[in-house]
Protein backbone atom coordinates (compact mmCIF):
# COMPACT_ATOMS: atom_id res chain seq x y z
CA UNK A 1 0.00 0.00 0.00
CA UNK A 2 0.85 3.51 -1.50
CA UNK A 3 -0.63 6.45 0.86
CA UNK A 4 -3.94 4.99 1.57
CA UNK A 5 -4.34 3.04 -1.69
CA UNK A 6 -3.35 -0.54 -2.98
CA UNK A 7 -2.17 -2.16 -6.18
CA UNK A 8 -5.78 -3.07 -6.85
CA UNK A 9 -7.14 0.32 -6.55
CA UNK A 10 -4.55 2.41 -8.71
CA UNK A 11 -5.39 -0.74 -11.32
CA UNK A 12 -9.12 -0.15 -11.25
CA UNK A 13 -8.61 3.50 -11.40
CA UNK A 14 -5.97 3.25 -14.25
CA UNK A 15 -8.72 1.30 -16.31
CA UNK A 16 -11.72 3.23 -15.32
CA UNK A 17 -9.97 6.60 -16.22
CA UNK A 18 -9.05 5.23 -20.18
CA UNK A 19 -12.92 4.90 -20.49
CA UNK A 20 -14.73 8.09 -22.32
CA UNK A 21 -18.14 9.22 -21.85
CA UNK A 22 -20.10 7.55 -24.34
CA UNK A 23 -17.67 4.31 -24.86
CA UNK A 24 -19.43 1.22 -25.43
CA UNK A 25 -17.82 -1.03 -22.82
CA UNK A 26 -17.39 -4.90 -22.60
CA UNK A 27 -15.79 -7.24 -19.81
CA UNK A 28 -16.06 -11.08 -19.45
CA UNK A 29 -16.09 -13.19 -16.70
CA UNK A 30 -13.35 -13.67 -14.14
CA UNK A 31 -13.37 -9.97 -14.09
CA UNK A 32 -14.22 -7.94 -11.43
CA UNK A 33 -11.33 -5.24 -12.00
CA UNK A 34 -12.86 -4.14 -15.29
CA UNK A 35 -16.34 -4.70 -14.27
CA UNK A 36 -15.70 -2.17 -11.12
CA UNK A 37 -13.44 0.05 -13.17
CA UNK A 38 -16.13 0.75 -15.84
CA UNK A 39 -18.86 1.25 -12.84
CA UNK A 40 -16.46 3.86 -11.06
CA UNK A 41 -15.97 5.14 -14.81
CA UNK A 42 -19.97 5.69 -14.77
CA UNK A 43 -20.23 7.23 -11.79
CA UNK A 44 -17.41 9.53 -12.05
CA UNK A 45 -16.54 11.72 -15.52
CA UNK A 46 -18.40 9.14 -18.21
CA UNK A 47 -21.64 8.82 -17.14
CA UNK A 48 -22.62 8.36 -20.74
CA UNK A 49 -20.52 4.96 -21.03
CA UNK A 50 -22.88 2.13 -21.38
CA UNK A 51 -21.95 -0.55 -19.71
CA UNK A 52 -21.88 -4.40 -21.61
CA UNK A 53 -21.33 -7.90 -20.55
CA UNK A 54 -21.77 -11.38 -20.84
CA UNK A 55 -25.22 -12.14 -19.16
CA UNK A 56 -26.46 -9.42 -21.25
CA UNK A 57 -27.44 -6.49 -18.65
CA UNK A 58 -26.99 -3.10 -20.38
CA UNK A 59 -25.99 -0.59 -17.31
CA UNK A 60 -26.92 -2.32 -14.56
CA UNK A 61 -27.67 -0.73 -11.13
CA UNK A 62 -26.34 -3.85 -9.37
CA UNK A 63 -26.86 -3.87 -5.42
CA UNK A 64 -24.32 -6.12 -4.46
CA UNK A 65 -21.85 -7.56 -6.27
CA UNK A 66 -21.36 -11.37 -6.42
CA UNK A 67 -18.15 -12.99 -5.02
CA UNK A 68 -17.89 -16.08 -7.34
CA UNK A 69 -18.38 -13.88 -10.70
CA UNK A 70 -18.20 -10.58 -12.82
CA UNK A 71 -21.36 -12.23 -14.75
CA UNK A 72 -23.88 -13.22 -12.77
CA UNK A 73 -27.25 -12.65 -12.40
CA UNK A 74 -27.13 -8.96 -10.66
CA UNK A 75 -25.96 -7.53 -13.72
CA UNK A 76 -29.26 -7.72 -14.84
CA UNK A 77 -30.44 -5.25 -11.89
CA UNK A 78 -32.24 -2.72 -12.76
CA UNK A 79 -30.59 -2.92 -16.23
CA UNK A 80 -32.14 -0.44 -19.17
CA UNK A 81 -32.55 -3.67 -21.27
CA UNK A 82 -30.84 -6.67 -22.36
CA UNK A 83 -27.92 -7.09 -25.09
CA UNK A 84 -26.71 -10.91 -25.55
CA UNK A 85 -23.23 -11.97 -25.91
CA UNK A 86 -23.96 -13.03 -29.73
CA UNK A 87 -24.75 -9.38 -30.44
CA UNK A 88 -21.74 -8.61 -28.47
CA UNK A 89 -19.27 -10.15 -31.08
CA UNK A 90 -21.76 -8.66 -33.80
CA UNK A 91 -21.09 -4.85 -32.45
CA UNK A 92 -17.27 -5.67 -32.35
CA UNK A 93 -16.76 -6.88 -35.85
CA UNK A 94 -19.32 -3.90 -37.01
CA UNK A 95 -16.72 -1.45 -35.50
CA UNK A 96 -19.12 -0.41 -32.67
CA UNK A 97 -17.84 -1.35 -29.51
CA UNK A 98 -15.04 1.05 -27.73
CA UNK A 99 -13.47 -0.72 -25.17
CA UNK A 100 -13.09 -4.38 -24.60
CA UNK A 101 -11.48 -5.26 -20.96
CA UNK A 102 -9.49 -8.44 -22.06
CA UNK A 103 -6.80 -10.83 -20.20
CA UNK A 104 -4.44 -13.86 -21.07
CA UNK A 105 -1.44 -15.44 -19.94
CA UNK A 106 1.89 -14.24 -22.06
CA UNK A 107 1.92 -10.89 -23.94
CA UNK A 108 5.00 -10.26 -26.32
CA UNK A 109 7.00 -6.86 -27.40
CA UNK A 110 5.09 -7.12 -30.20
CA UNK A 111 1.54 -6.90 -29.24
CA UNK A 112 1.01 -10.45 -29.11
CA UNK A 113 -1.43 -12.43 -26.80
CA UNK A 114 -1.33 -15.95 -25.59
CA UNK A 115 -3.91 -17.94 -24.09
CA UNK A 116 -3.47 -21.15 -25.32
CA UNK A 117 -0.33 -23.09 -24.28
CA UNK A 118 3.06 -22.97 -22.56
CA UNK A 119 5.89 -24.57 -24.35
CA UNK A 120 5.50 -26.26 -27.60
CA UNK A 121 1.55 -26.04 -29.12
CA UNK A 122 1.89 -30.35 -29.89
CA UNK A 123 3.58 -31.11 -26.50
CA UNK A 124 3.08 -28.13 -24.24
CA UNK A 125 4.04 -28.02 -20.28
CA UNK A 126 0.34 -26.04 -19.96
CA UNK A 127 -2.60 -26.16 -21.82
CA UNK A 128 -4.90 -23.36 -21.24
CA UNK A 129 -8.92 -22.36 -22.17
CA UNK A 130 -7.59 -21.02 -25.46
CA UNK A 131 -8.69 -17.47 -27.14
CA UNK A 132 -13.00 -17.84 -27.14
CA UNK A 133 -13.93 -14.26 -26.96
CA UNK A 134 -10.75 -12.67 -27.00
CA UNK A 135 -9.77 -14.06 -30.38
CA UNK A 136 -12.75 -11.78 -31.11
CA UNK A 137 -12.80 -8.72 -29.63
CA UNK A 138 -8.82 -7.92 -29.26
CA UNK A 139 -8.96 -7.64 -33.51
CA UNK A 140 -12.22 -6.24 -33.43
CA UNK A 141 -12.93 -3.99 -30.56
CA UNK A 142 -11.54 -0.07 -31.25
CA UNK A 143 -9.46 -0.66 -28.20
CA UNK A 144 -8.60 -3.41 -26.34
CA UNK A 145 -7.27 -2.82 -22.85
CA UNK A 146 -5.85 -5.71 -21.29
CA UNK A 147 -5.17 -6.32 -17.69
CA UNK A 148 -2.81 -8.45 -15.67
CA UNK A 149 -2.56 -9.29 -11.87
CA UNK A 150 1.17 -10.66 -12.74
CA UNK A 151 3.62 -8.75 -13.99
CA UNK A 152 7.04 -11.13 -14.83
CA UNK A 153 9.40 -12.59 -17.25
CA UNK A 154 7.10 -15.20 -17.81
CA UNK A 155 3.94 -13.04 -18.46
CA UNK A 156 5.92 -10.13 -20.83
CA UNK A 157 7.98 -11.89 -23.13
CA UNK A 158 10.52 -11.49 -25.86
CA UNK A 159 8.03 -13.79 -27.95
CA UNK A 160 4.93 -16.12 -27.05
CA UNK A 161 4.81 -19.17 -26.88
CA UNK A 162 1.97 -19.16 -29.18
CA UNK A 163 -0.13 -16.22 -30.91
CA UNK A 164 -3.97 -16.29 -29.59
CA UNK A 165 -4.76 -13.26 -30.91
CA UNK A 166 -3.38 -9.86 -31.70
CA UNK A 167 -5.04 -6.71 -32.67
CA UNK A 168 -6.16 -3.33 -31.44
CA UNK A 169 -4.24 -3.32 -27.95
CA UNK A 170 -4.79 -0.06 -26.44
CA UNK A 171 -2.93 -0.36 -23.14
CA UNK A 172 -1.60 -2.79 -20.92
CA UNK A 173 -2.56 -2.41 -17.21
CA UNK A 174 -0.03 -4.50 -14.51
CA UNK A 175 0.28 -3.98 -11.37
CA UNK A 176 4.12 -2.14 -11.86
CA UNK A 177 2.94 -0.08 -14.96
CA UNK A 178 0.99 1.01 -18.33
CA UNK A 179 2.29 -0.33 -21.11
CA UNK A 180 0.95 0.88 -24.39
CA UNK A 181 1.38 -0.57 -28.23
CA UNK A 182 2.91 1.96 -30.59
CA UNK A 183 5.12 1.97 -33.42
CA UNK A 184 4.06 -1.98 -33.53
CA UNK A 185 5.33 -2.85 -30.35
CA UNK A 186 4.80 -2.23 -26.46
CA UNK A 187 6.05 0.92 -24.66
CA UNK A 188 6.16 2.03 -21.42
CA UNK A 189 3.77 4.83 -20.98
CA UNK A 190 3.57 5.20 -16.69
CA UNK A 191 4.86 3.47 -13.57
CA UNK A 192 2.83 3.41 -11.38
CA UNK A 193 3.64 5.59 -7.21
CA UNK A 194 6.09 3.68 -5.08
CA UNK A 195 7.33 1.41 -8.25
CA UNK A 196 10.61 2.27 -9.55
CA UNK A 197 10.91 2.39 -13.22
CA UNK A 198 14.18 -0.43 -12.71
CA UNK A 199 11.77 -2.89 -10.99
CA UNK A 200 9.40 -2.78 -14.09
CA UNK A 201 12.74 -3.63 -16.58
CA UNK A 202 13.75 -6.16 -13.72
CA UNK A 203 10.76 -7.56 -14.31
CA UNK A 204 10.06 -7.68 -18.12
CA UNK A 205 11.48 -9.83 -20.76
CA UNK A 206 11.98 -7.48 -23.23
CA UNK A 207 13.65 -4.00 -23.07
CA UNK A 208 11.99 -1.07 -21.76
CA UNK A 209 12.87 2.23 -22.46
CA UNK A 210 12.68 4.35 -18.92
CA UNK A 211 14.71 7.72 -20.69
CA UNK A 212 11.77 9.42 -20.12
CA UNK A 213 9.12 8.16 -17.39
CA UNK A 214 6.02 9.04 -16.12
CA UNK A 215 3.93 8.25 -13.28
CA UNK A 216 0.67 6.82 -13.30
CA UNK A 217 -1.75 9.54 -11.35
CA UNK A 218 -2.68 8.60 -7.85
CA UNK A 219 -6.26 7.56 -7.11
CA UNK A 220 -7.72 10.54 -5.95
CA UNK A 221 -10.26 10.83 -2.82
CA UNK A 222 -13.53 10.94 -4.93
CA UNK A 223 -12.15 7.49 -6.91
CA UNK A 224 -11.51 6.16 -3.44
CA UNK A 225 -14.96 6.88 -1.46
CA UNK A 226 -16.82 5.96 -5.21
CA UNK A 227 -14.62 2.36 -4.73
CA UNK A 228 -15.89 1.41 -1.05
CA UNK A 229 -19.38 2.45 -2.35
CA UNK A 230 -19.47 0.34 -5.49
CA UNK A 231 -17.36 -2.44 -3.62
CA UNK A 232 -17.97 -2.40 -0.26
CA UNK A 233 -16.74 -6.03 0.07
CA UNK A 234 -13.20 -5.14 -1.81
CA UNK A 235 -13.48 -7.63 -4.62
CA UNK A 236 -11.49 -5.55 -6.97
CA UNK A 237 -8.64 -7.05 -4.81
CA UNK A 238 -9.80 -10.83 -4.92
CA UNK A 239 -7.03 -11.45 -7.59
CA UNK A 240 -4.56 -10.24 -4.92
CA UNK A 241 -5.56 -12.89 -2.23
Amino acid sequence: MVSGFRTCDIMVCAMARLIKDGNTVFHGVSSHMPMIATMLARATHAPNAVHLNIPGGVDPKVRKLMKETSAGFELFDNAVSIFPLQEVFDLSMRGRLDVAFLSGIQFDVNGNVNASVIGDYHKPKVRMPGGAGSAVLIPTARRAIIWRTKHDKRTFVEKVDFVTTRGNIDRIVTPLCIFKYEGGRLVLDTVHPGVSPQEVVENTGFPVDISRVRYTDAPSKQELEMLKRIDPTDLRNIEFK
